[in-house]
């Protein structure tokens, strides 16, 4: 599963499978499913996340992980 956010846009996506989409739905205001060929959900997009979601913090309970893996990128100013 992997958690991106674009600050530029106020957008997080949540992939929960390297599968390609092949469809989108949005649910509700501004949250989009994104579906593969078999209509699983494989992706969330969660627009004006800030608005809706506390940000600065991720909390993570009994999931059975063996390893984190944190990455942070910033774009370099020149």
């Amino acid at each position: 599963m992997l958690f991106r956010y674009d600050a530029g846009t106020d957008m997080l996506y949540i992939q929960l499978a390297d599968t390609a989409s092949v469809e989108s739905e949005e649910v509700a205001p501004g949250i989009v499913l994104d579906l593969d060929a078999e209509e699983h959900v494989v992706g969330i997009e969660i627009e004006d996340a800030s608005k809706h979601a506390d940000l600065s913090r991720l909390e993570v309970s009994a999931l059975p992980f063996s390893r984190l893996v944190f990455s942070e990128r910033r774009a370099s100013q020149g």
